[in-house]
């Protein structure tokens, strides 16, 4: 079965249906980062100090304690199990888009690695392997690109004409 470019055949309704949740999910993805900058001010060390505290820091703005076993392991397994299920569906509909092998192959693996090096970077973190929190804040960064890759990309062909 062919599915590269398959994405042009669809008809009007389920072009419409893809571009509507390809939004709504973009909405909800970016506003997860818009949490994550509030938290963490999207640095290494706001990173650590998200999961490890700052309790020893008498300057602190925002006092901020180290997370619990119980809550480390509530992010981690909520978010792999979303972030894997958002991009599983995201991938899904960009198997069907026109685009290089490679590149398509590596934008439909890439974010599962990056979840898992994310959110196992974290629990590192949270254990006391501090390098991590390096390894999290570029693994996040490549998730980010790659979902705003896939999703630009699929709306983008949802828009084309098949000629185009």
């Amino acid at each position: 079965m062919q599915l590269n470019g398959l994405i042009y055949t669809f008809p009007k309704e389920l072009k419409l249906l893809i571009a509507a949740f390809v939004v709504v999910l973009s909405i909800g993805f970016y506003t997860g980062l818009l949490f994550v900058e509030e938290t963490s001010g999207v640095e290494p060390h706001g990173i650590e100090e998200q999961y490890l505290g700052n309790e020893v820091d008498e300057e602190a703005t925002v006092m901020k304690f180290k997370k619990s076993k119980r809550e480390m392991l509530t992010i981690i397994h909520t978010h792999i199990l979303s972030m894997s299920f958002i991009f599983f569906l995201l991938g899904l509909i960009l198997v069907t888009t026109r685009l290089n092998k490679k590149l398509k192959i590596f934008l439909l693996i890439e974010p599962f690695v990056s979840v898992i090096l994310t959110f196992g970077g974290l629990y590192l973190l949270w254990s006391g392997q501090l390098w991590m929190r390096y390894v999290v804040m570029f693994s996040g960064i490549l998730m980010t690109l790659t979902f705003t890759a896939s999703a630009t990309i699929i709306l983008m062909q949802l828009l084309r004409s098949k000629s185009a």
